[in-house]
């Protein structure tokens, strides 16, 4: 798949849609609460979805290598749960948790992403330096996608900083990546979260990307659970995971799911 550089049409919508979707992902926050479950959210994040007159991305998506659809809106993984969490009736949050918080809506044809962590209440100082940490590693990333660098730049400037914290030695993990989006929830280029100066795609005015550190307090393994979806981590420690779509220009990048 070539890398598609969107028309000025193309952006207007994906700006529409960027906004839309940053309010539905805080509105969502805003309910993530002890005693609420996985579930609840994804119910209400479909309500608010379908309120702005869009679609969900990932109900029933099934990428290359899946075996079955996701078969919820929103993902919601919890604690040592990576990404891709499949909501559950049964899965209640309570005081101390971290819940990733990752989805994507159609507006008007076209896809945008993004997700973040919140804590449950009151977390331990080393959660909530994680998502610190792991917010701050997005915006270092978004910095470095100007035009002219790489996709090699922006995993450069991740893993740089990731490596720099001297708090902790997190994992960052390498299966998983940011990409493209826009015409579809996942386009070329693939971007991860680590990379060589240089190296990789050249950025260029136009392309529509989404940059997703996933950051572990522990190793960067991960393992699959029997559901097909739901990474997790292999030494069972926390992680968390923030996302933003943005255009790059030709000078600042643009977040397009910026909260407003």
């Amino acid at each position: 798949m070539a890398i598609i550089i969107k028309s000025p049409e193309e952006i207007e919508i994906l700006r529409e849609g960027g906004k839309h979707l940053a309010v539905v992902l805080h509105k969502l926050k805003e309910k993530v609460l002890p005693g609420i479950s996985t579930r609840d959210l994804d119910i209400y994040a479909e309500k608010l979805i379908h309120e702005f007159g869009d679609t969900p991305a990932f109900l029933n998506y099934r990428p290359e290598g899946a075996n079955v659809p996701y078969p919820a809106s929103l993902c919601v993984s919890v604690n040592d749960e990576v990404v891709h969490g499949i909501p559950n009736k049964n899965k209640i949050l309570k005081e101390g948790d971290i819940v990733s918080l990752d989805l994507g809506i159609k507006h008007n044809g076209l896809f945008t992403d993004m997700a973040l962590t919140a804590p449950v209440g009151e977390i331990n100082p080393s959660n909530k330096k994680l998502l610190e940490v792991t917010e701050e590693a997005l915006m270092v990333g978004i910095g470095s996608a100007q035009a002219g660098n790489t996709v090699g730049d922006i995993g450069y400037a991740i893993e740089s900083f990731i490596h720099s914290r001297k708090e902790n030695k997190y994992g960052i993990v390498e299966v998983l990546a940011g990409h493209g989006v826009g015409r579809s929830i996942h386009e070329d280029p693939f971007i991860p979260n680590f990379g060589k100066k240089g190296k990789g795609a050249k950025l260029v005015p136009g392309m529509v990307i989404a940059l997703e550190p996933m950051i572990n307090l522990g190793t960067k393994n991960v393992t699959i659970d029997d559901d097909g979806w739901t990474f997790r981590t292999a030494d069972r420690k926390n992680s968390a995971h923030f996302e933003h779509t943005i255009l790059i220009t030709e000078g600042e990048p643009e977040i397009l799911t910026k909260n407003f």
